[in-house]
C-alpha cells in the first residue's frame, strides 16, 4: 500500500512533467525526464529528481533553466492540484539512469568478449 506522500509524489511528477512539456519554453531546458519525487513528511517540500540527456554543459544549463522556472512551475502546480500549501520545489540531478546504462553496456561488452574468447578457443588450429 502506498503512502499519501508516495501518491502525492507521483501526482506531482506527472503534473510537473506535463507543465514542462506544454508550458515551459526555456531553451536551456533540454531533454529531461523526471525519475521520482520525494515529498517531506509535512508535505511542504518536494524534491524532484531529473535525468538529463546530454553533455555536462547541457546538464548544467538544464538545471539552471529548471531552477529559473521553479516559481512558474509551482504556480501552475497549485492551479492543477488542490493543496493547502503548494510544496516548495527543488530539482535534483539524477544520474542513476545514465550510470545504469553504462553498467549494462559494460556487461554486454564483457559477454561479447567472453563469447569471442570461447569461439576462438574452439576454432581448429591451422597448420
Amino acid at each position: 500500500m502506498s503512502t499519501r506522500q508516495d501518491r502525492l509524489g507521483e501526482l506531482i511528477r506527472q503534473e510537473v512533467s506535463s507543465i514542462l512539456r506544454a508550458r515551459v519554453s526555456d531553451p536551456r531546458i533540454g531533454f529531461v525526464s523526471l525519475t521520482k519525487v520525494k515529498i517531506s513528511p509535512d508535505l511542504a517540500d518536494a524534491s524532484i529528481y531529473v535525468s538529463i540527456y546530454g553533455d555536462e554543459q547541457t546538464k548544467r544549463d538544464s538545471l539552471a533553466g529548471l531552477a529559473s522556472a521553479t516559481n512558474f512551475i509551482r504556480g501552475e502546480l497549485g492551479e492543477r492540484i488542490e493543496f493547502r500549501l503548494v510544496p516548495q520545489l527543488r530539482f535534483i540531478r539524477d544520474d542513476s539512469l545514465e550510470k545504469g546504462s553504462q553498467v549494462i553496456n559494460l556487461i554486454n561488452k564483457l559477454k561479447t568478449n567472453d563469447k569471442n574468447s570461447r569461439t576462438n578457443k574452439r576454432a581448429p588450429k591451422k597448420k
